[in-house]
């Protein structure tokens, strides 16, 4: 089992704690303020109150002995860096740090995270794409080039499957899945034959996956 330290719980704090109690992970959370941890402390086995810029607040939470540590703090970009570099310093494994812009990114990565996290530039850029095309309806980024799309599936590929299409030869592209309604088909066969209504769920290059979309 996995253990996690999450220091700040703002909204993005509180997603990521309830999302990593769902795989059952030892969760420790730190604030300054102990009315945004209340909420959470049934899914948790330890929770602090302190200030965790001060160096022996944090030295006394053992930083080195969790799998991550997340640096969640929003709106104070100076106590996100400080903390970023005490928790490298202490011997933390591995350091996430949200940033609200990217040019935080430089200063945070400088200073000790191993990555840096952008929820409101992603949850943007997600709602950018689906919304810039009505023949998309969802996008992981899997690096600023290669991404995973969900899209509506072309009237060319109704009644054929990814044989006859050539598919990967002709559009440089993997099919992941095909949603169908709720209904999820993963790694669908290479002889299933698309229907009207499908998603299918496509990784590639951007610049191929932008030709059908």
């Amino acid at each position: 089992m996995k253990s996690f330290l999450i220091i700040g719980l703002g909204s993005f704090g509180h997603h990521l704690c309830k999302s990593l109690a769902q795989y059952k992970c030892e969760i420790m959370l730190a604030d300054k303020d102990s009315e945004n941890l209340e909420d959470l402390l049934p899914l948790v086995v330890s929770a602090k109150v302190g200030d965790c810029t001060n160096e022996a607040v944090l030295k006394s939470f053992g930083v080195e002995s969790f799998d991550a540590c997340f640096v969640c703090i929003g709106g104070n970009f100076q106590e996100s860096l400080e903390i970023t570099s005490l928790l490298k310093e202490l011997g933390a494994k591995k350091v996430f740090s949200r940033a609200d812009e990217q040019v935080q990114a430089k200063f945070l990565l400088r200073n000790g995270a191993d990555e840096v996290i952008y929820p409101e530039l992603e949850a943007a850029e997600r709602l950018a794409v689906s919304e810039s095309s009505d023949n998309i309806f969802n996008c992981i980024e899997l690096t600023k080039e290669h991404k995973i799309y969900e899209i509506n599936v072309l009237p060319a590929w109704i009644g054929k499957n990814m044989i006859e299409l050539d598919f990967r030869k002709k559009y440089n592209l993997t099919v992941l899945a095909v949603r169908q309604g709720e209904e999820l088909m993963v790694m669908p066969s290479p002889e299933y034959r698309f229907q009207q209504g499908d998603h299918p769920m496509v990784l590639g290059h951007i610049k191929d996956i932008q030709k059908v979309t």
